[in-house]
């Protein structure tokens, strides 16, 4: 043995049969996310006539789940490039990294909007808003300011 442990080429196997598992594993999260949502969906809609008191916390759910399995898909490409990566695969992770990166923002953006609601929701009406709860929550004539 020339004194190397692994060779490039198992190393990137490895690395490969990882990168799939890993990327499965994100799949399978946003897939049970959707399948759980999908399935609370449609109970709540049998079990009641409005869905208005529901769909919030469904949606809070389901964007959990999002940004969870958008993590472990970021992982799996992040790793994919874990050795001896060429421009053009550093040029592709950014990329993939930066819309990923954009969508979580925006996702746990949402989900943090969605819960300051519900919370509002469930204090009632006369309950000040929380001071995280964003623009959205504040009057209109507030929130351009």
């Amino acid at each position: 043995m020339s004194g190397e442990l692994l060779s490039e080429s198992v190393l990137r196997e490895m690395i490969g049969w990882l990168v799939h598992v890993i990327e499965a594993a994100g799949a399978l999260i946003i897939f049970v996310g959707a399948v759980w949502a999908f399935a609370r969906f449609t109970v709540t809609g049998i079990r009641r006539r409005s869905l208005l008191g529901e769909f919030n916390k469904i949606r809070l759910s389901l964007g959990r789940f999002l940004v969870l399995g958008l993590e472990f898909q970021l992982a799996g490409d992040v790793l994919r490039t874990a050795v001896a990566p060429s421009f053009a695969e550093i040029g592709q992770l950014a990329a993939i990294a930066a819309i990923r990166t954009v969508l979580n923002f925006f996702l746990t953006r949402e989900i943090a909007k969605e819960r300051a609601e519900i919370e509002h929701d469930l204090t009632g009406p006369s309950a000040p808003v929380p001071p995280d709860a964003g623009a959205s929550a504040l009057p209109s004539r507030l929130a351009h300011n």
